[in-house]
């Protein structure tokens, strides 16, 4: 399988993203520059970190419009999975692809440090290989986390289990000292309803190596990889399937 980093100007996590998938996962994985129109033969595709075209404007809103992102969501309407992590998470609410916004932190400052996040469920591509209700340590780096929605889509967001990841205590309780950024529930990743893309702000391709610190974001890379080999077994059975005795 073939996964694809899209690298913005100001991007600062693709080489991180890169080294996850292929020096730790050892799966094929290539950089895609963010003027690219096409993603010939990629099976997920990730939005790295770091600050898109120096996060002039709003986080995310100028890269959105780099022509990769016509490619990515038309690979993304066709189930195609897609992850952005932190600015890639900005980058995919100011697209569309997920819904809300990314307000500013609430204490107004830059932040960089691990935190926790609980795995609020396990039916989608990038939680799969983890336990409903596991508790993840990731480090975060971002200014504007503080997510933010109306009331009527967090309703639907936890009528259709979207919440993805919540910001925990170690022990995985629900409190406010462990929301680093003041996000509204804690939310600290999200799904479409389709369950093929994610945005998360923690970084877990920082956390793929025990000397990173942890290595708990191996399982959303792992979770990917194995979703991505159930549904090419899948795939494959159904074409044999179909081929005369």
């Amino acid at each position: 399988m073939k996964f694809g980093v899209v690298v913005f100007p100001g991007s600062n996590c693709d080489d991180d993203a890169y080294h996850a998938v292929g020096a730790v996962l050892g799966e094929h994985v290539e950089f895609l520059w963010h003027r690219s129109e096409q993603i010939p033969g990629c099976d997920a595709i990730i939005l790295p970190g770091g600050f898109a075209f120096g996060d002039y404007l709003r986080t995310g809103a100028i890269a959105r419009f780099s022509p990769v992102m016509r490619a990515v969501e038309r690979f993304a309407r066709r189930g195609g999975l897609v992850l952005g992590i932190c600015n890639g998470f900005q980058i995919l609410l100011e697209a569309g692809l997920l819904p809300g916004a990314m307000l500013r932190n609430r204490d107004l400052r830059f932040i960089c440090r691990h935190v926790h996040i609980r795995v609020e469920n396990t039916d989608t591509s990038f939680t799969c290989a983890a336990r409903a209700g596991q508790v993840l340590k990731v480090p975060i780096a971002h200014m504007e986390g503080n997510y933010f929605c109306d009331p009527e889509t967090l309703a639907d967001l936890e009528r259709n289990r979207q919440i993805v990841f919540r910001y925990t205590t170690p022990e995985g309780r629900l409190e406010d000292s462990a929301n680093p950024n003041g996000s509204l529930a804690a939310i600290a990743g999200i799904c479409n309803r389709e369950r093929n893309v994610m945005g998360m702000m923690p970084h877990p391709e920082r956390a793929v190596e025990a000397p990173l610190g942890s290595a708990d974001g191996l399982v959303i890379f792992r979770s990917m990889v194995e979703s991505l080999t159930r549904h090419q077994t899948g795939s494959n059975a159904e074409v044999k399937a179909s081929v005369p005795a």
